[in-house]
């Protein structure tokens, strides 16, 4: 491994992975500041922040941001989640010193001016628009919402149209303020990159970061339960899913392996039993999202109304069985997933960037391959057994459902039954 780290005096965290034989490199900077962290009456602060951050700063206009780093063939984005806002950029090597100097004036001097906010505003109440139209947007925000009701980890990213309408520019650097601190801000770049001309380039643009902590956010109350939205599609979709675990517990290795022979792939147990020998769905995929203290694991498909009943019971029985009676083969299938993904990662640049920023803020240190590749080979049947009878012996499931009501009402209640077999 060949990750250099240091702190700079406010507790800003400088990290590169040096790849000798690469000659682009991507960066950017890690913050503890995504959409969990906000109060009620900031509800979609942190995207609408994200956004801002390009429109303007006192060195630079929004069309300026672009032109500087288009000009050397870079690309510049963002992107907000639950629990990190990140900002990255992509370049040559020699072109990192131009992509630092842009993204730390963009989270430094940035104007928030009035009409650019404005504009804004607009601009994400159109998103939110276009995810009220999209089923597959809708489901996914209603089962966050149904598995955490009334906490900031449950409500959208996007914030409401109400919501982003009231922030001001005083709101924006409030909040930048009390939460855009060192102790919790990385920055992080793999690739041709120079540890020491990085940390140099930190050191001097990132000096006015407040240092200090940020105070911690709410902790998340899985609750679970069932959520019907009607509406008049051609295929109804589903979301059914059951409370997971932290990115911290132990056995969060071989949770993934438990998801991936579950509904990983086209040889696992959902997509086998749901589509190919039944054809309920077209696709069916499992997913499992960790958190700093908790997890959601959840499947999803898109089925005519008339199968929806019957695909839920399918899907929930399928649970039970890998739980108690997945084979070794499909254990050491999941593994090699898992391995594949892992030095997939590794050739490139954006993707290591992004774990040794992403795993900064999470475990507060770089994880090595060697260390991760160690944990996929202790996972062993019984812990993949032991993983996924802790999830369906767990609380309430969630199951959120767009489309015909009474069918989706008859598969929500189907969810019941895991709840009753599991006790």
């Amino acid at each position: 491994m060949t990750v250099r780290i240091d702190k700079l005096e406010n507790g800003v965290t400088v990290a590169t992975d040096t790849m000798p034989d690469v000659k682009t490199a991507s960066l950017g900077i890690w913050a503890a500041a995504g959409a969990r962290y906000e109060d009620g009456n900031e509800h979609g602060i942190s995207h609408l922040l994200e956004h801002m951050a390009f429109k303007g700063t006192s060195k630079r206009s929004a069309l300026q941001i672009s032109e500087e780093i288009e000009n050397v063939g870079g690309e510049l984005n963002a992107a907000t989640g639950i629990e990190v806002t990140s900002y990255y950029a992509r370049v040559l090597g020699k072109d990192i010193p131009l992509a630092f100097d842009i993204l730390s004036d963009i989270l430094t001097n940035s104007t928030f001016e009035l009409s650019e906010l404005g504009r804004e505003q607009s601009v994400i109440v159109q998103e939110i628009g276009g995810a009220a139209d999209d089923p597959d947007d809708i489901v996914f925000d209603l089962f966050q919402e149904t598995a955490f009701p009334g906490q900031p980890i449950g409500r959208p990213i996007l914030g409401t149209p109400e919501t982003v309408r009231s922030f001001t520019p005083e709101k924006l650097r409030a909040y930048m303020a009390k939460r855009y601190r060192g102790a919790r801000m990385i920055v992080a770049a793999a690739g041709a990159v120079n540890h020491e001309a990085l940390l140099a380039a930190a050191s001097e643009s990132l000096a006015s970061v407040p240092g200090g902590e940020v105070v911690p956010a709410t902790k998340a109350n899985y609750a679970g339960g069932i959520h019907i939205h009607p509406r008049k599609l051609e295929q109804t979709h589903l979301v059914l899913g059951l409370e997971g675990i932290s990115y911290h517990a132990p056995e969060r290795f071989s949770m993934q392996a438990f998801v991936n022979l579950t509904g990983g792939g086209g040889s696992s147990r959902l997509f086998q039993e749901v589509r190919e020998r039944r054809g309920l769905c077209y696709s069916i995929q499992a997913f499992h999202s960790f958190y700093q203290d908790v997890g959601l694991f959840g499947v999803t498909a898109g089925a005519d109304a008339a199968d929806a009943e019957e695909l839920t019971r399918v899907v929930i029985a399928e649970l039970h069985e890998a739980a108690e009676k997945a084979t070794q083969a499909e254990v050491d299938r999941a593994k090699a997933q898992m391995k594949v993904g892992l030095l997939s990662a590794l050739e490139s640049a954006s993707v290591r960037a992004d774990q040794l920023g992403s795993r900064l803020l999470a475990f507060g240190r770089a994880i090595p391959f060697e260390e991760i590749e160690r944990n996929i080979e202790a996972v062993t049947l019984e812990s993949v057994r032991s993983a996924g009878r802790r999830l369906v012996g767990g609380g309430r499931p969630t199951f959120v459902g767009i489309g015909e009501a009474a069918t989706l009402e008859r598969a929500g209640a189907a969810t019941e039954a895991l709840q009753r077999k599991a006790a």
